[in-house]
């Protein structure tokens, strides 16, 4: 069976990292993404990622990340042919995809209403840092700024670290995921109405909408202000991080079963009934007295002896692993996870990509080719677009392309 996306074209403008990786979600999933790139540059997140080497051929390990199976086509948008382009293509587009500033996209002649009125069902989706309006919506901003600015940071880390920044771009992350969400959500009702949709993604509303559950909700309906806790859980205890006889351990008890079983499968029945902790509201108020009771016992075996302890209990918990590890893990492999492409010429090496976060019982999302090159399939999306030869060639004369 074909993917769910099979037959959607994308036109995706976009850079570095919550764009690039919200258009590499729709082309896991069948859509043809054609990435427009600046001639001679391209996507910054080229030049970008922990190999130099990778950089200097413009294909950054960061770029190799989110623009797999893509086309990669290089357009000049500050010249009046160069839109002339990218209308022209838009004929056959079902999505525009960028992440420029507010307002970019209407001084390049290239805003939502320009573009509907050329076509009508054309699903826009802009991504920013704190949206097409607002008060804020002309401040610069990266991923750090917005961690910073949701909230995020001040809950991360203990008294003593806070604020602290998460270990990776989890803002960026949220808006790519919400715009590919917000995107496959349009198309759906496109089918149904043949409408199209302007989607305005702020990565502050993404982030903010991800901590609603339990930092927001417990604020705004409980009254209490989230403070930081290091790597305790707020919702429950015993639940956090403990140390064991060798590395550190995660245990989580949600509910008041989880708890009996863990006092058994410590050895420490009596805690069930001890007055101090057998109620769960106790238990969260007297956490700190809990866990040094529940580490001493920990501290008896390892890690590993006591995973394979609470897994035959039925007790949540887990290892704390590095990203060598986990990505080394059985379990991973079994999912299949990372996808290899072998001895990429571009860079003289295999390239390992992730893959997308679920399965589907008619295929796996998967791109059947490695990150592209600098304007690869340049020439093959302006003939399919109906330009010549000589067309193509008076284009890259003019630096068009």
């Amino acid at each position: 069976m074909s993917l769910p996306l099979h037959g959607v074209r994308v036109l995706d403008l976009t850079n570095v990292i919550a764009g690039p990786l919200a258009s590499y979600q729709l082309v896991m999933l069948g859509a043809e993404v054609i990435k427009i790139e600046v001639p001679g540059r391209g996507d910054l997140a080229r030049k970008m990622g922990s190999d130099p080497k990778m950089g200097e051929v413009n294909m950054g390990a960061s770029f190799c990340a989110n623009n797999a199976g893509k086309k990669s086509l290089t357009l000049n948008l500050k010249e009046e042919r160069g839109r002339e382009v990218f209308k022209r293509l838009l004929k056959d587009a079902d999505v525009v995809l960028e992440n420029f500033r507010p307002g970019v996209m209407n001084k390049l002649g290239l805003g939502y209403e320009t573009l509907k009125a050329i076509k009508p069902s054309i699903i826009f989706c802009a991504v920013s840092g704190f949206g097409q309006s607002g008060p804020l919506s002309q401040r610069p901003s990266y991923d750090q700024v917005i961690q910073g600015f949701s909230g995020l940071m001040s809950v991360t880390g203990d008294e003593q670290s806070a604020p602290l920044r998460a270990g990776f771009v989890v803002c960026d992350t949220m808006a790519a995921m919400t715009a590919a969400f917000a995107i496959c959500a349009a198309l759906f009702r496109r089918e149904v109405s043949g409408e199209g949709e302007m989607i305005d993604v702020s990565m502050l509303d993404a982030s903010l909408s991800t901590m609603g559950s339990w930092s927001i909700s417990n604020y705004l309906n409980a009254g209490k202000a989230p403070t930081p806790m290091g790597n305790e859980n707020v919702t429950a205890s015993p639940s956090g991080t403990f140390r064991t006889a060798t590395e550190p351990f995660n245990v989580v008890n949600n509910e008041q079963s989880q708890y009996h079983a863990l006092c058994d499968v410590i050895g420490m029945p009596e805690l069930k009934t001890d007055p101090r902790f057998a109620d769960r509201n106790e238990r969260i108020k007297r956490r700190y007295e809990l866990k040094p009771i529940i580490e001493a016992r920990l501290m008896q075996k390892s890690a590993k002896e006591w995973e394979e302890l609470f897994d035959k209990a039925g007790v949540p918990g887990g290892p704390i692993l590095t990203i060598p590890q986990v990505l080394d893990h059985p379990h991973v492999k079994y999912r299949q996870f990372i996808k290899r492409f072998e001895n990429v010429a571009s860079v003289n090496k295999d390239i390992s990509i992730p893959r997308s976060g679920f399965m589907l019982a008619s295929g796996q999302p998967d791109v059947a080719r490695p990150p592209p090159v600098l304007g690869e399939d340049t020439e093959a999306v302006l003939k399919d677009a109906g330009y010549s030869e000589s067309d193509i060639k008076a284009l890259r004369e003019q630096k068009i392309i």
